[in-house]
């Protein structure tokens, strides 16, 4: 199992995305993104998206260097058409022209259609959330989902994630979360480690409680439980729905889409200007007796210690800039099979 830093995962992801035809400006930003969820602990959304992305390339859903278009420009939102590219360079288009219309307006949304696979959200909010802004993020999968609706057996949902962020100094709020109890990626990082996942997160083709990754993908294929799961996934459930909702039908990027695979996203973003609703220094303030609030808790037996939403990531981050990222061996086989084909080197990497 090969260990490789920051800058490796940018260069592998970097290569191989302009091998199949990205423009280097463009596979850099892509790959920057992989690398960065790689280095919080989001290895679902890692390095090992590249061999998805270059089958979305190879099937004409990702399209190189479409230009992404403000199809409604209005001084507080934002109607954009992504026209297929990939989903990390249609979400920074969108922040750009979002932070200079919630500077001036106080607030701002966008709607996206037409988006691949935006990434981990929690990289978008949180870059929000570093320039002064409370940001709010949602995204739909308006094709074939594999999330079971509660009750149900069939796959009939996206993982639908949304995502919140604000600043803090010590490291920002940030909490990303699916509506279903597993996001895809993290099947697929277990099935090719050969690990099982935990009881509640997915059932197999015929509706049975599985911990098996491989009943998701083989046939009869499974489905991931709402978040949740048997007993609570009601609520998982009925936050997806809305998520279809905003980012589907609202943003027009659709829903029950045929004509789409997974992987293809409606978006939905939310930015405020926190200085102009209360001084940011009372906003600080508030912040950090909130915090202290919560971390002076009575903990549970054997819990350490009251973490935040983002904590996590943040200390996964320097753990893994000290010790690098390991990529398991099926994804690392995957990822140079793939390098082969394209005619790519990446004997210097690792």
């Amino acid at each position: 199992m090969p260990t490789l830093n920051a800058s490796q995962l940018t260069t592998l992801a970097t290569r191989v995305l302009e091998g199949a035809g990205v423009p280097p400006g463009d596979a850099r930003v892509v790959a920057d993104e992989l690398a960065a969820a790689n280095m919080v602990g989001h290895d679902s959304h890692g390095v090992m998206r590249l061999v998805q992305y270059v089958s979305m390339i190879d099937d004409g859903i990702i399209k190189p260097g479409a230009s992404v278009e403000v199809i409604k420009d209005e001084p507080a939102y934002a109607v954009i058409d992504g026209q297929f590219n990939f989903g990390q360079l249609i979400v920074a288009e969108a922040l750009r022209v979002l932070f200079e219309k919630a500077r001036a307006a106080g607030t701002a949304t966008a709607m996206i259609r037409n988006s691949n696979h935006v990434g981990r959200l929690g990289s978008y909010t949180d870059r929000a959330a570093s320039e002064g802004f409370a940001a709010l993020m949602a995204v739909n999968g308006p094709g074939p989902g594999g999330v079971a609706p509660f009750g149900g057996i069939d796959r009939k949902l996206g993982t639908n994630p949304i995502c919140m962020a604000a600043p803090r100094a010590e490291g920002n709020f940030v909490l990303d979360m699916t509506t279903s109890a597993t996001a895809e990626g993290k099947l697929r990082v277990a099935h090719q480690k050969g690990e099982p996942v935990p009881p509640g997160m997915m059932i197999d083709g015929r509706g049975n409680p599985s911990t098996d990754p491989a009943d998701y993908y083989n046939e009869p294929c499974g489905a991931i439980l709402p978040l949740g799961g048997p007993l609570l996934g009601h609520k998982g459930y009925g936050l997806s729905v809305m998520v279809d909702v905003f980012c589907g039908i609202v943003s027009g990027n659709g829903v029950c889409r045929t004509d789409l695979p997974p992987g293809c996203n409606g978006v939905w973003m939310y930015l405020i200007d926190i200085e102009q609703f209360v001084p940011r220094s009372q906003f600080d303030a508030m912040a950090e007796t909130y915090v202290a609030h919560l971390k002076s808790s009575r903990r549970m037996e054997g819990v350490e210690e009251i973490l935040l939403p983002g904590e996590i990531e943040v200390r996964r981050r320097q753990q893994r800039e000290a010790e690098g990222v390991p990529i398991p061996d099926e994804t690392w086989r995957q990822i140079n099979e793939l390098a082969s084909r394209l005619d790519v080197s990446l004997s210097d990497i690792a």
